[in-house]
């Protein structure tokens, strides 16, 4: 008894002369219907308007804003606003309830991370992107070499530390750093920044197992892109803070470089922005640290125990005007001042400088 087996055969293209292409997959595209479902959702998103409505409430400390607040975004009147909420809403991007006479609208929970990316990671690189201002990350020759050298510079100054482990985390830095593609020249000397930090983050945790830690609180910083609000928010410690508290910042999907609305802001803090370059979060951060505080992060940030956690919803000074931008900032600045009489209530904090 026999059994005949169907078989399946890929479509081949033929070329006008008479000759075959190779055949592709289809199941290499995305599919018909999967693709007219995210064109709706991206033809509903292609409006400056709604995208400033989605940045405003994705920044609301509730997380949730009705029409009344949504209208201050732009000069146009509340039907104006309803409609484009609709559209939104229409596509699955938000949702709605009534309460009394308002409508309050608020990002559909499984929406959340994709708004996120759309708004701290695309809109950023965009923006760059059309001010011809995007990162190149540029090969480096015998780069390996090169890493060695500075992992044999570093580690004798870490003497708690396996010079294999100095090498190792020299290199995970730099890869760490190349991956995201944000830092282009000078990738070797970063790279290095980042290593030195972390190794001193290791060091740090190796000494509070022993019990022989110091008793200078450490405060890590952590939002999606670690280029505007955890860098405002460790160098306002810092400037409050000075070296009786030692300020880290990362991020969970670090961008290319600082949100040139931030530098000015840093700037008039005595910090350059080249310096506090964005870095990806790692595990020896969150380690060392006493104080973790999240800015937008969600769950990405890694809980340990014996750790403070604290959420901070602030605005993301990404896209924001210069004033948006100094808004935010003294918001953040008014949490630090808190944090810092919490932390140390015998230290008075001073002015912030203006750009």
């Amino acid at each position: 008894m026999s059994t005949t087996v169907p078989v399946t055969t890929t479509p081949v293209t033929t070329t006008p002369d008479g000759a075959t292409c190779a055949p592709t997959p289809q199941t290499h595209a995305m599919g018909t219907e999967a693709a007219g479902q995210v064109a709706g959702v991206l033809k509903a998103l292609a409006d400056p308007l709604r995208l400033r409505m989605l940045s405003f409430l994705t920044t609301s400390a509730s997380g949730e804003a009705c029409v009344c607040d949504i209208a201050t975004v732009a000069d146009v009147s509340q039907p104006t606003v309803s409609h484009h909420l609709k559209v939104l809403k229409d596509v699955g991007v938000l949702t709605g309830e009534r309460r009394g006479t308002w409508v309050y609208y608020r990002v559909v929970p499984g929406m959340r991370a994709a708004v996120t990316a759309l708004l701290e990671q695309l809109a950023p690189a965009a923006v760059a992107a059309h001010a011809g201002t995007a990162p190149v990350l540029t090969a480096l020759a015998d780069v390996d070499g090169q890493l060695t050298r500075v992992a044999d510079d570093l580690a004798p100054r870490f003497p708690l530390l396996d010079p294999a482990l100095v090498l190792r985390t020299v290199r995970d830095s730099y890869t760490a750093l190349a991956r995201g593609a944000g830092v282009g020249a000078h990738l070797v000397v970063t790279a290095e920044r980042f290593a030195r930090q972390r190794l001193t983050d290791l060091e740090r945790a190796t000494r509070t197992q022993a019990g022989t830690t110091d008793d200078v609180p450490q405060v890590l910083f952590v939002c999606v892109a670690n280029a505007g609000r955890s860098q405002l928010a460790a160098a306002l410690l810092r400037h409050h803070a000075g070296d009786r508290v030692i300020a880290r910042s990362a991020g969970s999907t670090p961008a290319g470089s600082v949100h040139s609305t931030v530098q000015p802001l840093l700037a008039a803090l005595g910090v350059d922005a080249d310096e506090v370059f964005p870095k990806p979060l790692t595990d020896d951060a969150v380690r060392a640290a006493d104080v973790v505080i999240t800015m937008g992060c969600g769950d990405t940030c890694p809980v340990l125990p014996g750790k403070r956690y604290e959420d901070w919803v602030v605005g993301d000074p990404a896209l924001a005007s210069a004033e948006g931008a100094a808004a935010i900032r003294d918001d953040i600045d008014a949490r630090i001042r808190a944090l810092v009489a919490d932390l140390l209530p015998d230290l008075r904090t001073t002015p912030v400088p203006q750009p």
